[in-house]
C-alpha cells in the first residue's frame, strides 16, 4: 500500500458517525470538536474505554480537538479521588485533551443565569410538591401527568424564590426548579423535568458556594453549546433525553448548538459495569478496591497488566452501531493475549515448589546459562544460574515409570526430561518425609547438553521449567480468574452477588522467579513459560517485596 492509500483509508469513514462527519466537513464544518463528559462518581470501566477512544479517536482522525469536562453536577456521589482516577485513566490509554479539563461546575454561575432567563420567558417555576406527589403528578408511560398546583406562579415570585433556594433558606427536598414544558407529553422526560434541587453539600470544585445544583439533564446540552462540541456523541440510554436537550438549547441564549448522537454501549459477558453495583463490590469488601484486578474498571485492568495498546485495538475494533449488544470475554482476552505474546519478556517461575537436586553437579557452584528474553523478537538475553539445588514445578514429577509418554510429557523414574535453556536431566530417585509427601526429586544432568541434542537414546519426555533455589527469589503471586462465573450476573432474579466466582483470587507467598525479576519494574509484565502471563505489581511489587499478578493463561480456560 503507498503513503497516499494509506493516507486516504486512515480517512475512510468507518462508522455512522464518522460517515456523518464526513458530511459536515463537505458542506462546510471547519473543526471538529467532541468531549467525554465522565460524572466523577466511581472509577472509568471498559464501556467508557471505547467512549474514549471513540471521541478521542476522532477527534485526531479528523485533526479536531476533544474536551475532557466532568459532568459534576451531584457532590452528595462526586469526590476528587474519582477526578485524578479518570485523568489518570484518559492518559494512560494515550489520549490528550484540549486546554484545560473542564468542569460542569465551572458553569454553574452561566446555567443560575439560564434558569433565570427561563423563568423570565414563562419557562420555569418553582415547584413545592413533595417527591412522592410529583411522582404522583407525573402519571405514567400510558397515562398524562397533571400540572403542578404552583405551575402558574409569577416570574416574580420564582425569581425571588429561586434566589431564596440559592441562599438556602429552605430544607433540602422542599422546593424544587421545574421547566415547563409539556405534562402530558409521551415522553416521561418532557413532563416538566427538575431544573434544579436543593442540595447542603460541599463540591468538591466550589466549595460551600452553592445550596442548589443544577440536574444533570438541564447541564450536559448546554455544557457542549458553551464549548462549541460539535458532534456530542453518547450512548443510547441518552437518546430519548435528547428532546429535552434540544429543547433547552431552542430555548435558552446559548453560544452554538450542538448535536447530539447516540451509539451501542459495550457490554461484555462475565462483568458488571454497572456504577452502582461496582461501588458496591468496593463498599462491601468482595473485592479490594476500585483498582483490583478482577474489576472491568480501566485502573483494575492495568493493575492486572493488560496494556493500553491491547485495550485500544480491542475497542477500536468493536463496530460503532446504533444497538446494543454483547461482547464476549473471549473475545476482549484475544486482544490481550495476542499483544502479550507480542511484547511480554519470557521468563521462569515456580508457583508449586519441589526441590529438585542435581546429584552430580558441584556443590556451590554458579553456572551462568543464557536465554533469549523473547524467542521471536530482538529483545536482548537473560541470565540464569545454574546450581545443584533447583526447584521444579511438584506437577511436572510422577513416580509412575509406566506412564505413556504421549500422554505424560513430564519427569517420571528413569526417563529424560530437558530443563528449559539448560542441560537434559534424567531423574534417578527421590527423597519423602514421614508421611509420604516427596520432599525432593533427585536426578543427574547430562553433559554437552545445554543447547544440544543429547545422545541417541536419550531423547527427552518434555521440557520443563525450573528455577534455583539458591540464587532464586522468592515472591508472592497473586492469581486472578473472572469475578462472576456466570454470562449474565446481574440478569436475572437472584442478587448478582451470588454469582462471585468464590475461585477468583487466590494468593500464594512460597513462589520462586528468576532473581533478574525482583528488579523489574513496577507494571512490567513477563510471560511466566507455560504458567501464563504475569504482571509486576503496579503499587506493591518492590525488590524487598516481589509481588507478581496473574494477567491471563496462555489460552482460554473457559471454553466449553
Amino acid at each position: 500500500m503507498s503513503n497516499n492509500d494509506a493516507n486516504n483509508a486512515a480517512t475512510q469513514p468507518t462508522n455512522f458517525i464518522h460517515q456523518i462527519i464526513e458530511q459536515d466537513l463537505e458542506q462546510g464544518l471547519e473543526k471538529v470538536v467532541t468531549r467525554f463528559p465522565p460524572e466523577p462518581n466511581g472509577y472509568l470501566h471498559i464501556g467508557h474505554a471505547k467512549s474514549i477512544c471513540l471521541n478521542f479517536g476522532t477527534a485526531e482522525k479528523y485533526n479536531g480537538e476533544c474536551n475532557l469536562r466532568f459532568d459534576d453536577t451531584n457532590p452528595s456521589k462526586e469526590d476528587q479521588e474519582y477526578v485524578d482516577a479518570i485523568k489518570e485513566d484518559v492518559r494512560w490509554l494515550g489520549f490528550n485533551w484540549a486546554g484545560e479539563v473542564r468542569y460542569a461546575s465551572s458553569y454553574f454561575d452561566t446555567f443560575y443565569s439560564w434558569a433565570q432567563h427561563l423563568i423570565r420567558e414563562g419557562n420555569a417555576y418553582v415547584c413545592d410538591l413533595s417527591a412522592e406527589q410529583a411522582s404522583e403528578y407525573r402519571g405514567w408511560a400510558t397515562k398524562p401527568g397533571k400540572d403542578s398546583p404552583y405551575r402558574e406562579r409569577s416570574a416574580e415570585d420564582n425569581l425571588d424564590l429561586l434566589e431564596r433556594m440559592k441562599t438556602g433558606e429552605f430544607d433540602e427536598g422542599s422546593k424544587v426548579l421545574r421547566a415547563k414544558i409539556d405534562m402530558a407529553s409521551p415522553n416521561m422526560n418532557l413532563r416538566d423535568p427538575i431544573l434544579y434541587r436543593i442540595r447542603k453539600e460541599s463540591h468538591h470544585q466550589t466549595g460551600d458556594k452553592w445550596c442548589i445544583y443544577p440536574n444533570y439533564d438541564f447541564a450536559h446540552g448546554q455544557e457542549d453549546a458553551i464549548e462549541g462540541v460539535t458532534h456530542s456523541v453518547c450512548t443510547l440510554e441518552f437518546a430519548d433525553h435528547r428532546p429535552l436537550y434540544e429543547w433547552f438549547i431552542e430555548h435558552l441564549p446559548v453560544p452554538s448548538k450542538p448535536r447530539q448522537y447516540e451509539f451501542g454501549r459495550l457490554n461484555i459477558n462475565y462483568t458488571v459495569t454497572s456504577k452502582r453495583k461496582l461501588k458496591q463490590l468496593v463498599d462491601e469488601g468482595h473485592v479490594s478496591g476500585w483498582n483490583d484486578p478482577r474489576m472491568p474498571t480501566i485502573s483494575g485492568m492495568r493493575r492486572r497488566g493488560y496494556s493500553a495498546r491491547a485495550v485500544r485495538n480491542f475497542c477500536d475494533s468493536l463496530a460503532v452501531a446504533k444497538t446494543d449488544g454483547i461482547v464476549d470475554m473471549a473475545q476482549f482476552e484475544f486482544f490481550i493475549r495476542e499483544d502479550l505474546n507480542d511484547n511480554a519478556a519470557r521468563a521462569m517461575s515456580v508457583l508449586n515448589p519441589l526441590k529438585l537436586i542435581i546429584t552430580n553437579f558441584p556443590e556451590g557452584e554458579v553456572e551462568r546459562l543464557t536465554a533469549p528474553v523473547h524467542p521471536q523478537k530482538d529483545m536482548g538475553t537473560r541470565e540464569l544460574p545454574f546450581t545443584r539445588e533447583l526447584y521444579m514445578d511438584r506437577g511436572d514429577y510422577n513416580e509412575d515409570s509406566t506412564l505413556s509418554r504421549k500422554k505424560f510429557k513430564k519427569l517420571v523414574p528413569g526417563d529424560f526430561m530437558r530443563l528449559r535453556s539448560a542441560y537434559v536431566i534424567k531423574a534417578t530417585g527421590v527423597v519423602k518425609d514421614d508421611s509420604g509427601e516427596i520432599t525432593e526429586v533427585h536426578a543427574e544432568l547430562i553433559p554437552g547438553t545445554v543447547g544440544e541434542n543429547p545422545p541417541e537414546g536419550m531423547k527427552p519426555r518434555g521440557v520443563m521449567h525450573w528455577v534455583s533455589a539458591t540464587e532464586g527469589k522468592q515472591a508472592t503471586v497473586r492469581v486472578y480468574d473472572r469475578l462472576f462465573n456466570v454470562e449474565a450476573p446481574d440478569k436475572g432474579e437472584g442478587n448478582f452477588l451470588d454469582n462471585i466466582n468464590p475461585d477468583s483470587f487466590t494468593e500464594m507467598t512460597n513462589c520462586w522467579v528468576e532473581p533478574g525479576l525482583v528488579n523489574a519494574a513496577p507494571e512490567t509484565t513477563f510471560q511466566f513459560e507455560r504458567e501464563g502471563y504475569f504482571v509486576a505489581d503496579r503499587f506493591e511489587h518492590s525488590a524487598q517485596t516481589p509481588v507478581f499478578n496473574k494477567t491471563i493463561g496462555l489460552r482460554d480456560t473457559w471454553k466449553k
